[in-house]
């Protein structure tokens, strides 16, 4: 375990006892491996086992690593068909292990790594993306004012908003000049559709590893990770999840370029936009590049981010400066794009 996250079990143990229902010690700890953001990790109790998503220790960046969010977000999805880990407790007190932290259920299952999924039968494959993209539609359709998250975003154009936070994010975590990201930032803004609809539910990390499958079936046991969830354009979340797929199969989040979907028995970009189409009763999608190009962007922002981390010594995984790294190579795919 990496020492600076390192915390007090004991004094994690007498709190938990007392604010989650149900909980009995002794308690074992071990972290999660893979995840650049909020340090993750399980809990195994006598009581059973739970999952612990914390802040990392450190100066952090402002609207960064809203654990507190997440509580929120998976608190009002427990009531609604998307599938969620149970939250039990958000601890705001900063003094029980370095930073706020909150405890959900651990919901075993299977978690895919690698889209192009080798361990699954080659005519098994299909039903798990069918399966991913039901739980993403799901999401987009959830009545916000009816789970209480009305406020959960700001209001206004949503990709003019989040070009504009990360810009400001890149620039707070920039280390040098990185051209592809200029181009950019100077192109984003000029080129952002008009918005049209009601806001929804937007995941902000939704690829295929931030979700747990039931073991033995395609079923989606439970989305993983909403640090970046808000109120938005749901079609951050189909641009983004299939921007990841155009990324290299080597590479830190695994893609599938230059491998044959028809063979692998998974379908490719165009069926995935028509059937997200006909799950929503969309007509159509247009400037369906500028949501690339954005998405692009946005990942290099968060690569520069751990990367700046990583020089300061504050990130959670050991890897943190290889991913760092990708900043420029994930710009100069979104301005190929442009």
């Amino acid at each position: 375990m990496n020492t600076g996250l390192q915390f007090d079990i004991e004094k994690l143990t007498r709190y938990l006892t007392a604010h989650v229902p149900g909980f009995q010690g002794p308690l074992s700890v071990e972290k999660f491996v893979g995840g650049q953001s909020n340090p993750t990790f399980l809990l195994k109790a006598r009581s059973g086992s739970y999952v612990l998503r914390r802040q990392p220790p450190g100066m952090l960046l402002k609207s960064a690593h809203a654990v507190d969010r997440e509580f929120r977000m998976l608190t009002a999805l427990g009531q609604t068909p998307v599938p969620v880990a149970r939250a039990f407790h958000l601890c705001e007190d900063r003094d029980v292990i370095g930073s706020m932290f909150y405890v959900m259920s651990f919901e075993d299952g299977r978690i895919f790594w690698n889209p192009a999924l080798p361990e699954v039968p080659v005519g098994e494959r299909g039903a798990i993306y069918d399966a991913l993209l039901g739980t993403m539609a799901a999401l987009h359709d959830v009545d916000v004012e009816a789970v209480g998250l009305a406020d959960y975003g700001r209001p206004g154009n949503y990709f003019a908003r989040q070009i504009d936070v990360w810009t400001k994010q890149y620039r707070a975590a920039q280390t040098d000049v990185l051209e592809s990201i200029e181009a950019l930032i100077a192109w984003l803004p000029a080129h952002c559709p008009v918005e049209a609809g009601k806001p929804s539910l937007v995941h902000g990390d939704f690829r295929i590893d931030n979700l747990i499958f039931t073991r033995g079936s395609s079923q989606v046991r439970a989305v993983l990770d909403w640090e970046l969830s808000t109120l938005g354009n749901p079609l951050a979340d189909l641009a983004y999840f299939c921007m990841c797929l155009r990324l290299p199969p080597n590479g830190h989040i695994a893609g599938l370029e230059g491998l044959n979907r028809a063979e692998l028995g998974v379908p490719d970009e165009a069926a995935i936009i028509e059937q997200y189409c006909r799950l929503r009763s969309i007509a159509s999608i247009e400037n369906w590049n500028f949501y690339l190009a954005f998405s692009f962007f946005r990942l290099a922002a968060i690569a520069q981010g751990v990367k700046k981390r990583a020089l300061g010594g504050n990130a959670s995984n050991d890897k943190a400066r290889q991913v760092g790294e990708m900043a420029g190579a994930l710009a100069k795919m979104g301005v190929d794009l442009i």
